[in-house]
């Protein structure tokens, strides 16, 4: 009898733990782990990933991310009931609900006679966020009770008030086609890859957005694929010339496009042409208080703007881009992190996740190649560790992430690697060039004319040079393939999306599928390792494991 009775209670135990706090718990060793995460990924936010459990989130931003990009809240709440270990609390799935309820409850349309409105579902609603001073000189007049108009060239900053105020607009004023352009993809060598097909059907039917895959996983095949759908002028931003001239050649090569078709706008050259690369650095080039480059974006009726590493957009390139909303616009990150919080802006602006591929996931499909990640730990000199305690505060962390200490330790290193293409990342230009006489390389940094560079990088690439020393120039859109290791020094403080462009650096396939290498070298016992740990989360969150090591093992 007792054997009935407990077949009768027992139940199949779920992956997850929904906790009343927001939290979600998430067994990776359960055979449904992997269905699990595909489910909750679209609407939860990872927050940290050790080994066995994994710790999601769910926020309004979230919630509103998924909403926009087609998700209902009824998916969401099946989703946790049917991975669930335990009866989800009824209160967060009300929440749920009531949060995802919120968006589209005003809508941005576009009317025939006045042009931009807001419209409201609930006309309360309406009344309630037409009375904040947050939208002051943002509405006109009321048609009706249901609907204001608005400025035509406030649809950007509207939307990231109502954000704010927690009442996300759904945008479906639709988008201006721009200047027609022929642009085809080239049809031999090459295709898609699935996960690439899947992304750009994503960004198109949802009209604007972000894509999220990982350094290596082919960004811009994307990018060249929307604007094959699009057909139309493009303007490109990019992160600097040498990323711009690796855009241009992509293009040249995967497209019909022509070189006499894509224009380069750059500290070197201003040329506006039917497809356009631009430079973040250029275009926020302040004179005399104004931005004169800024006009580029009313210099032609583009039909497209796409924004490389968009987790890196300047300030006044999101102030611009609030008055392109009438344009399609397409986002391409390795990691929508950013330090300063505001992700809220890339989906309000740019539009919300349209497409994420895990890291692991490309790497288990040979798109990318897999990592080894290690943390060496470097014991200061007495004289370094007397010099970092009585050094002022913000002073700190350069003294312990420049040690010299660290020298012989990245000497050992390149040794271990002999033959294979290395890449040393440093934050410090001192250090840098310290590292460049040790290990008689040469150095890539700021001021390196971009000729130099490109003639380094190309040395890099054909193999006849086999070190190369960086500063953070090299943290993203460097196209360096067969980079097989990366040894990492110093940083951004605890920048997680500084530590995952840098792992992105050695990511890509090698031709004999060996593991790629990535060392952070860090000084223990000072802040250098507490911000090495901030730095590795987004990586942990994609599950790399990274194995501590003493330095002492590294130099025997």
């Amino acid at each position: 009898m007792s054997e009935v009775r407990a077949t009768l209670v027992a139940v199949p135990e779920g992956p997850l733990i929904v906790q009343s706090d927001k939290t979600l718990l998430l067994e990776v060793d359960h055979p449904d782990a992997l269905a699990c995460r595909m489910a909750i990924a679209p609407f939860a936010e990872l927050e940290r990933s050790p080994e066995h459990v994994h710790t999601y989130r769910l926020t309004p931003l979230g919630l509103w991310n998924a909403r926009a990009a087609g998700h209902d809240a009824e998916g969401v709440v099946d989703a946790l009931l049917r991975f669930s270990r335990y009866p989800v609390p009824h209160a967060l799935l009300v929440d749920i609900a009531d949060t995802m309820d919120r968006y589209g409850r005003l809508q941005l349309l576009n009317d025939p006679i006045h042009g931009l409105v807001l419209h409201a579902l609930d006309r309360v609603v309406l009344v309630e966020v037409a009375k904040s001073k947050k939208l002051a000189g943002m509405l006109g007049a009321h048609i009706d009770a249901d609907t204001i108009v608005v400025h035509a060239s406030e649809r950007g900053r509207l939307k990231q008030a109502l954000l704010k105020l927690g009442w996300p607009a759904e945008d479906l004023a639709g988008y201006v086609d721009g200047e027609a352009h022929a642009i085809n993809l080239a049809e031999d060598g090459w295709a898609l890859r699935s996960y690439q097909r899947e992304a750009v059907d994503s960004f198109w039917a949802g009209g604007s957005g972000v894509v999220v895959l990982p350094c290596g996983a082919g960004k811009t095949l994307v990018g060249a694929a929307a604007m094959a759908e699009a057909k139309a002028t493009t303007l490109i931003l990019v992160t600097n010339t040498v990323a711009g001239r690796q855009w241009k050649r992509e293009l040249v090569a995967r497209t019909s496009l022509t070189e006499d078709e894509i224009g380069e706008y750059s500290g070197e050259r201003k040329e506006i042409r039917p497809v356009t690369i631009a430079t973040y650095q250029v275009l926020t080039t302040r004179r005399g208080g104004v931005f004169p480059h800024l006009d580029l974006f009313g210099a032609r009726d583009w039909g497209l703007i796409v924004y490389d590493e968009v987790h890196l957009l300047p300030a006044p390139i999101f102030r611009f881009t609030a008055d392109l909303q009438a344009r399609r616009r397409l986002g391409l990150t390795a990691t929508l992190v950013r330090e300063d919080g505001r992700e809220g802006d890339v989906f309000s602006l740019i539009g919300p996740k349209r497409y994420d591929a895990p890291w692991k996931d490309i790497e288990a499909q040979g798109w990318i190649a897999p990592a080894e990640c290690v943390e060496v730990r470097v014991t200061l000199t007495e004289t370094e560790r007397m010099a970092y305690a009585v050094a002022e505060p913000e002073e700190r962390y350069r003294v312990a992430a420049t040690a010299r200490t660290k020298l012989p330790v990245v000497q050992a290193l390149v040794d271990r690697h002999k033959g294979e293409q290395i890449l040393v990342i440093g934050g410090y230009i001192d250090q840098l060039h310290h590292l460049g006489e040790f290990l008689d390389a040469p150095i890539v940094q700021g001021s390196t004319t971009t000729k130099e560079r490109e003639r380094l990088f190309d040395e890099f690439r054909s193999g006849e040079l086999k070190t190369l020393v960086i500063s953070r120039v090299g943290n993203f859109s460097i196209d360096l393939p067969e980079a097989a290791v990366a040894i990492q020094v110093s940083g951004s403080f605890g920048s997680r999306q500084e530590e995952a462009q840098r792992l992105g650096r050695v990511l890509r396939p090698k031709a004999d599928k060996r593991q790629a290498h990535f060392y952070t070298v860090v000084a223990r016992d000072t802040i250098d390792t507490e911000y090495a740990a901030h730095r590795q989360r987004f990586l942990a969150e994609q599950g790399y494991a990274y194995t501590i090591t003493d330095a002492d093992d590294v130099l025997a």
